[in-house]
């Protein structure tokens, strides 16, 4: 659990630092810099009022050392090229920490309107700012892939989507892609992301596509809080997560599935760790993320949401980590995917 302290404040407050690999926007954790803290890599929000910065390799406190070893993730080789029609490969794909692959395949999502919106998300502010493609194809996926890891030693690629109309909520375009990607790098360990979709062999249709896990991302437990934070998805009952979850569970295996649960949406504490570990006995890993008040997002624009306190993420984040290590379930155990890079939760400081 070392160095615990720190890494929350660095979530929560943010760092000052030039990090040539950073994220704007997006449907996830973003506006945040890639960097290596003693080798390991973490997402820290980049914050020109933060009290912590970096200066030669070193983490500052208010301008005191404080002893960590702060390395920026070095460009990518793979920015640098273009497609055969002339698109950018990073607006195909984007690096996310020293070795993960990152690509939202389809830009844009039906939930996206005001009424539905979840209210920390801006997957398509980065479209709207001509950042990225609305829809990436599978060989412009695999063409980048195979740069990514031949120029830069890419490990592992996580493939999310925003959700469509249509009763797949998208799957199916996910395992295109990764069937491409796939006959491109056969050794390439492949994430994907998604809502449950409306026929669960649809998940056996993913793993056959050469998936090798995958995230169904739930954000919370608390259908209140669900409700009032992500009205669109939460039209999908948790019955049809938990199902998506088990079904995923028997397709991928134990601690191959992961969903994230966000701390800080005003979830009881004690009720979020409880149904953490409700996922965890089904085999599922809770992806526990401090909520980011992010620019760009219903949050901040029209909520004014604020972070939570650091009390409540190291309370949440000590107690999920002590049970995924009694239980032996650790991100470093996935193949692929958010909780296998880990560089957006705390977990991999507490035991997870």
């Amino acid at each position: 659990m070392s160095n615990l302290s720190t890494r929350i404040d660095l979530a929560l407050l943010g760092v000052r630092v030039d990090a040539p690999v950073s994220r704007r926007a997006g449907a996830g954790p973003s506006d945040d810099g890639h960097v290596l803290i003693g080798g390991v890599g973490a997402a820290i929000p980049l914050r020109s009022d933060s009290p912590y910065s970096v200066r030669d390799n070193r983490l500052l406190l208010d301008g005191a050392d404080l002893g960590l070893e702060v390395e920026p993730v070095r460009r990518p080789a793979f920015y640098d090229l273009r497609t055969a029609d002339g698109v950018g490969y990073d607006r195909i794909a984007r690096l996310h920490g020293k070795d993960v692959l990152a690509t939202t395949v389809v830009q844009t999502c039906i939930r996206y309107g005001a009424e539905q919106r979840c209210r920390f998300c801006a997957i398509e502010a980065s479209l709207a700012a001509g950042d990225t493609v609305a829809v990436k194809r599978p060989e412009q996926l695999a063409e980048v892939a195979a740069a990514a890891v031949r120029l830069d030693g890419v490990r592992q690629m996580v493939m999310t989507t925003g959700t469509s109309a249509a009763k797949d909520r998208g799957a199916r375009h996910l395992a295109r892609c990764v069937r491409a990607v796939k006959r491109a790098v056969p050794e390439l360990a492949v994430q994907v992301q998604c809502e449950p979709p409306g026929d669960l062999a649809t998940l056996g249709e993913l793993r056959a596509a050469g998936a090798d896990s995958i995230g169904i991302h739930v954000e919370s437990l608390d259908d209140a809080v669900r409700a009032r934070w992500m009205p669109g998805k939460a039209t999908v009952p948790l019955a049809e997560y938990r199902a998506a979850w088990a079904e995923a569970v028997r397709v991928f295996g134990r601690n191959q599935v992961s969903t994230y649960l966000l701390v800080g949406l005003g979830e009881d504490p004690d009720e979020l760790v409880a149904g953490a570990a409700e996922l965890i006995e089904l085999g599922v890993y809770p992806f526990v993320v401090p909520f980011r008040p992010l620019a760009g997002t219903l949050a901040v624009d029209a909520d004014r949401a604020v972070a939570p306190p650091s009390a409540l993420v190291r309370d949440v984040t000590v107690r999920v980590g002590a049970l995924l290590e009694a239980a032996g379930m650790r991100g470093s155990g996935q193949k692929a995917g958010c909780a296998a890079c880990g560089a957006c939760s705390l977990l991999q400081n507490a035991g997870g």
